[in-house]
């Protein structure tokens, strides 16, 4: 699915399922707090955190739609053709970064 198709996706799930979008800000806030979730997995599972009895079950994956879901809302709702802008930042970043990440000591 590309995310053009994904937007659709979305968008056709809140009018079957939702009452409407959360507004702009409601937004937001959800995606901080589905980041800050993605978070904390990673900071306990791949980091030097423990991770809680409570974490072990949780699942990277599904924290990770959470955002993508969020982001797609925010791009529905503000008008935001996010596969063209994604194409576009892909295409900057090629362009700008090759050279810089391939010469990078630090990354060899």
């Amino acid at each position: 699915m590309d995310i053009q198709n994904a937007q659709a996706a979305v968008d056709e799930w809140i009018k079957a399922h939702g009452v409407r979008y959360f507004n702009e800000l409601t937004n937001m806030a959800q995606l901080t707090e589905e980041v800050g979730e993605v978070a904390r997995i990673i900071a306990r599972r791949y980091g030097e955190q423990s991770e809680k009895e409570s974490d072990k079950n949780k699942d990277l994956g599904e924290e990770l739609a959470d955002v993508l879901f969020v982001v797609l809302c925010l791009a529905n709702q503000t008008g935001i053709d996010l596969q063209k802008s994604f194409d576009k930042k892909l295409d900057l970043k090629s362009k700008r970064d090759h050279d810089r990440h391939q010469n990078n000591q630090k990354l060899k």
